[in-house]
């Protein structure tokens, strides 16, 4: 189909690569088919309340080495469950999704892009159930996303938290402590397992093995009766112990997303081991610090891949899908199929059976 103009927005957290993903849409749109592009701002947000700019060859060439999306995004604008606070300070739940489907007929837009995580994506699928030509490029630093080998994001993510690793690894040892390393990953343990992997931790624990304490001190023990009087503990912040429930953090801020705000797992094991050998115990939490920053390589090449792949479908008329990454091929995938999907370590993974045949705890 000929396209004259289209939309692009970035939805849920942001992440390393999502500017590479905006710069290759553009050029794409405007280099190879003469097309207009509207950069929608804040995420779903600026559906509603119709505000973006215009992007251009110009306006996009310095931008692939920028973290962060220069269009801006939330995780709190759900049009179909858009939540806003009222004067007496409740919580109002509204469906605004008819006067986004609005807004994006009076851009005159041929196609949306809709970028980010299941939960993005899955908004997207709803705007394409109501008639809204869509299309998915994969993004989230979980890398939980199911139908593509890789999102975007992920492989910086993993690169900030095995360097994190790698410092506690020197600062452990010269102190002969037990080190603990909080990421993120509410319920898929992607980030913690390849990354404690590539830095050497000693203990990796993921939301889809509730830990059990004694079989971590065991381990903790273990390595200080045999002359390694230091441990590097990797764990993801939905982490649970058996029989636990996940930590949460007492936010206001996170009212308007609807979520429970995850974290403190790692203050909770410190203070369990700590009553239980006699060593000191650190917690180090690191948080945004895996969101931000300059993508790496890989991050870079696969959100331009992406990008471009996805202008192509829009040309040809598919709409409904996403962009995934089959290696070594760029495929699409019906956003029907993914909906709603989270993709968790499997319990038969080989990468866990890889780090126990190395001599990592997985907690169990």
């Amino acid at each position: 189909m000929a396209l004259k103009r289209v939309g692009i927005l970035t939805g849920g957290g942001d992440c390393s690569g999502l500017n590479a993903v905006i710069r290759a849409v553009t050029r794409t749109a405007a280099i190879g088919y003469g097309c207009a592009i509207t950069g929608i701002l804040d995420g779903f947000e600026g559906l509603i309340t119709k505000r973006s700019e215009e992007l251009t060859v110009r306006s996009t060439r310095d931008i692939l080495t920028l973290g962060g999306t220069i269009l801006g995004t939330t995780n709190k604008g759900n049009p179909f469950q858009y939540r806003e606070l009222a004067p007496d300070g409740s919580i109002k739940v509204s469906d605004q999704s008819d006067r986004a489907v609005e807004n994006f007929r009076s851009m005159g837009l041929d196609c949306l892009f809709v970028v980010g995580g299941e939960g993005t994506l899955e908004i997207g699928y709803k705007f394409f159930e109501k008639g809204i030509p869509v299309i998915g490029i994969p993004k989230t630093i979980d890398n939980d996303l199911d139908k593509t080998d890789y999102t975007f994001g992920y492989q910086t993510a993993i690169e900030v938290a095995c360097d994190a690793l790698d410092r506690l690894h020197s600062t452990g040892r010269s102190h002969q402590r037990v080190m603990i390393l909080e990421v993120m990953g509410r319920t898929a343990g992607w980030i913690s397992l390849e990354a404690g992997i590539a830095g050497g931790a000693h203990i990796i624990l993921i939301p889809e093995i509730p830990y059990n304490i004694e079989r971590v001190v065991e381990k903790i023990t273990a390595r200080e009766k045999g002359g390694s009087p230091f441990t590097i503990i990797m764990v993801a912040e939905g982490a649970k112990e058996e029989g636990g429930d996940v930590i949460t953090q007492a936010s206001a801020s996170t009212r308007l997303q609807g979520v429970p705000q995850l974290g403190g797992v790692g203050f909770h094991l410190a203070d369990q081991i700590k009553s239980r050998v006699d060593l000191e115990v650190r917690c180090t939490v690191l948080g945004h610090i895996q969101r931000g920053g300059s993508p790496c390589a890989f991050d870079r090449v696969l959100g331009t891949r992406l990008g471009a792949e996805a202008v192509r479908a829009a040309a040809e008329g598919n709409f409904g899908v996403m962009v995934a990454l089959k290696t070594p091929f760029i495929t699409l995938v019906p956003l029907k199929e993914l909906a709603g999907k989270v993709r968790s370590v499997p319990a038969d993974s080989q990468l866990i059976q890889c780090a126990e045949a190395i001599g990592i705890s997985m907690g169990r």
